[in-house]
């Protein structure tokens, strides 16, 4: 998988370089690259995920009663 980013007329090499930033995280890049750098087993993984819900569906929870 690889990320380009061309530069555009006017642009400054920060802009460049926050737009390259973007987009290897939207791309799920360096998560990746983390996931893989030691062995994980599959019920690590499962776990992991589990937990991982647990925390969305709680942030969704206190969202919901905050919003009533």
């Amino acid at each position: 998988m690889t990320t380009k980013v061309v530069l555009r007329p006017n642009e400054s090499q920060d802009q460049l370089l926050k737009r390259f930033k973007k987009k290897v995280m939207r791309s799920g890049l360096l998560t990746q690259l983390r996931n893989k750098r030691w062995f994980v087993s599959k019920s690590e993984v499962r776990r992991i995920e589990k937990k991982k819900a647990i925390r969305r569906i709680n942030k969704r929870m206190r969202r919901a009663t905050i919003d009533e």
